[in-house]
């Protein structure tokens, strides 16, 4: 019997051993194969050295899929051209090993380019090329300015994603509710240039659950915020610094952050640098965050389509920051005799859908 049976058991164990190796093949095979579709072609335009842009471009490298080309070029200043390779920092090799950097005339052959701070976006929305582009580390205003200034934004030919780096007003005003539920006056002093900011604000209180009343005034200059501040302050339960001149000068938030100390008012921002300054709460994203938020915005734009009858086919689609941490000052909460949810539980709330 057992003579009988082992040929036919070797044979049966070579078959399903030869069975084996064929799938195993295949399987090894299918990988191989697939790799390179799957794996994605990233060029990144950098217009300044900025912490936070090298913060953003460092994300980018660490995230890019295995097999995937990472292809960095560095702008000169004012200028479209890439920088002549310089002698690296010891930080600077570690933080773009296994970057290669090329020249922008021949950046159009890659599936996405990723321009970072405004520099970049200019300069990448003026060359020529069909790819998909993400303009990223842009502020609200930065981009409106954009708009206005080039046309070549709308261009049919090219799909093209904006990243804005702060959140949208919506989130704000969602902070400021989750801190001060029984509270509905805020005040804000804006300049001239803040009114697609302002209109923003304006929507977001309107459309909030329940209503915010809104009262803004404008500083037209330095000499004129502190009358702005005297207007606004007796009419408000909390104060904003706007993503602006203002909250972009140390001075004029200095200035914002003392009036609504002496009026026991808390003063709600969009950066940790306010927050650290004696603003109570700020909803934010870091460079890292906003990078990961990029590369999410790069894969609709690429994967978009053209041609739509729609009279705006040609628009970006923008986004605004997901504030993914809100950050607390607790010395501040305590004088107020607040008492604040921790940050991650804010940070939840404002993850939730609304």
């Amino acid at each position: 019997m057992n003579s009988f049976l082992s040929p036919f058991c070797g044979r049966l164990r070579r078959a399903v051993l030869a069975v084996g190796f064929m799938w195993a093949g295949a399987a090894v095979s299918s990988v191989l194969f697939a790799a390179p579709a799957s794996a994605a072609s990233l060029t990144v335009l950098m217009g300044d050295d900025a912490a936070a842009s090298s913060e953003f471009v460092q994300q980018l490298r660490a995230d890019q899929e295995p097999g995937g080309k990472f292809e960095l070029v560095r702008l000169t200043p004012g200028g479209a051209d890439p920088q002549p390779p310089a002698e690296a920092t010891d930080t600077e090799r570690a933080a773009n090993a296994g970057v290669r950097t090329r020249s922008l005339r021949t950046a159009s052959d890659a599936p996405l380019t990723m321009a970072v701070g405004p520099a970049a976006a200019r300069a990448a929305v003026e060359r020529p090329g069909q790819e998909p582009l993400v303009l990223a580390m842009l502020s609200r205003l930065e981009y409106e300015t954009l708009k206005a200034s080039s046309p070549a934004l709308r261009r049919g030919d090219r799909r093209v994603g904006v990243l804005l780096r702060d959140p949208a007003m919506a989130d704000q005003l969602a902070l400021i509710t989750a801190v001060l539920p029984q509270k509905h006056r805020i005040g804000v002093v804006a300049t001239p240039e803040s009114e697609p900011l302002v209109r923003e604000l304006q929507r977001a209180a309107q459309g909030a659950n329940p209503p915010w009343d809104l009262r803004v005034e404008y500083a037209p200059d330095a000499k004129s915020l502190a009358n702005a501040l005297r207007q606004v302050v007796p009419l408000s339960d909390a104060l904003m610094v706007l993503p602006d001149l203002i909250g972009d000068s140390q001075a004029a938030t200095l200035s914002v952050l003392r009036a609504g100390a002496s009026a026991g008012l808390p003063v709600f921002g969009a950066s940790e640098g306010l927050v650290r300054s004696g603003g109570l709460a700020a909803a934010v994203s870091t460079p890292s965050q906003l990078a990961q938020q990029a590369r999410l915005l790069g894969q609709k734009v690429a994967s978009a389509g053209t041609g739509s009858s729609s009279s705006n086919s040609n628009a970006p689609l923008v986004e605004a920051a997901t504030p993914a941490t809100v950050r607390v000052n607790a010395t501040v909460a305590r004088g107020l005799g607040l008492r604040m949810p921790e940050e991650r539980e804010l940070t939840d709330r404002l993850a939730a859908p609304r």
